[in-house]
């Protein structure tokens, strides 16, 4: 009996907790709503003309993005200012494109709104000039029915979406908050120039999309890792570069157990989609392992391209003379930061369009997964200029 009444006890205090908890919720939600219909008010009030002719601000604790909506019609502006502050969005507002292209050189947005048919200045010109001046800013496009077209026609310069007027409450915060998710999912992705030697594989895992190299591990020109086992022969793999540049792997060309190989020559490739991406030995001898249990688990690449995760294991012929040739500690972070930046400024000048802009955007940044969206002209010439050489 008395264990009965003490599992109802408890049953009844996570019960009431659940309920305290979500009154506590509540109370909370209406307190902020409350606040941002106050700043609604306050902030209309005051004077930004010193900024833009027809700016109106209205900020927010702890937005959850800075938004600047342009349009000629002031209802719309209106519109925008009420739903998105209430929904916990700091929101500018202007009723030009050129009040709009001053304010993004003296402010830091997340996006732009722009409509589609203004005078003077349209939608068009003011997504090209924003995604010149401040490709960092993801911009959206406004529009009628009649020009949805033309609305998805500025994807290529750059634009992340349109949104169609008229629309409701609901529609409006329901498709920002979608833009906001697939903004944050991308930079998420966005690899840190950032490279440090860790003192163990799992290190690595710590953070996802800054570079790293395992102390004692040997790094070729062609991306290749090399580490030498104490009985003297030599376990090979993709480094982390590699690893993040190629994104997804859909399988791997193994070399044959006994195969012979010289420095330099071809010793596995790497299966990506309908790409091939070759990798050459970084050092001379016979394959006397080869790891196919990857095969079983591809994703286990995604933790590390280290250790265990090998590809396959040599005998090397003439180790003292061709380690030499080699990367490892600082050298191999240098030459790391060497490839990073080469890559980056190849992907900011050449890169204008992508077979999956949701993917990786052409926006000269560098992403998680780089190589799977990319047209088979800079497909090929990365391949060329960073693994096979």
């Amino acid at each position: 009996m008395g264990i009965l009444l003490l599992i109802i006890a408890v049953v009844l205090f996570i019960i009431a907790d659940i309920i305290i908890r979500a009154i506590i919720r509540k109370n909370q939600e209406k307190r902020t709503r409350k606040e941002r219909q106050e700043a609604l008010k306050v902030n209309l009030n005051l004077d930004y003309s010193h900024e833009a002719k027809t700016l109106k601000r209205v900020e927010v604790d702890n937005p959850k993005a800075k938004i600047l909506a342009v349009d000629d019609e002031e209802i719309i502006l209106d519109s925008f200012r009420k739903i998105l502050v209430l929904d916990g969005y700091s929101v500018d507002t202007v009723e030009t494109g050129q009040e709009a292209l001053g304010l993004i050189q003296k402010r830091h947005y997340d996006f732009v709104f722009t409509d589609l048919k203004m005078p003077e200045m349209d939608g068009v010109d003011v997504c090209k000039s924003v995604k010149h001046l401040r490709p960092d800013i993801d911009v959206i496009i406004i529009t009628g029915y009649a020009s949805v077209d033309t609305a998805v026609e500025t994807m290529k310069y750059g634009a992340m979406d349109y949104v169609q007027k008229p629309f409701t409450e609901d529609e409006l915060i329901a498709m920002v908050n979608k833009f906001l998710h697939k903004r944050n999912d991308r930079i998420a992705k966005q690899l840190k120039s950032k490279v440090h030697i860790t003192h163990s594989v799992d290190e690595e895992t710590q953070d996802a999309i800054a570079f790293s190299i395992p102390g004692g591990v040997f790094v070729s020109r062609g991306h290749c890792w090399a580490m030498v086992d104490q009985d003297g022969s030599v376990n090979i793999g993709i480094d982390d570069f590699a690893k993040k540049i190629i994104g997804k792997i859909k399988d791997i060309d193994f070399p044959n157990l006994g195969m012979e190989v010289k420095k330099g020559q071809l010793l596995f490739s790497i299966i990506q989609k309908t790409h091939s991406i070759p990798f050459n030995s970084p050092l001379s001898g016979r394959v006397v392992a080869v790891n196919k249990s990857l095969t079983d688990d591809l994703e286990q690449l995604e933790y590390s391209a280290y250790d265990r995760n090998r590809i396959c294991t040599i005998e090397a012929f003439d180790l003292d003379n061709e380690l030499k040739d080699l990367k490892i500690g600082q050298a191999a972070v240098d030459f790391f930061n060497e490839d990073i930046s080469k890559l980056h400024d190849y992907v900011k000048k050449h890169v204008t369009a992508t077979e999956d802009e949701n993917s990786v955007p052409a926006d000269g940044h560098l992403y998680l997964g780089e190589l799977e969206s990319l047209k088979d002209k800079d497909f090929n010439a990365i391949i060329k200029d960073f693994f096979n050489r």
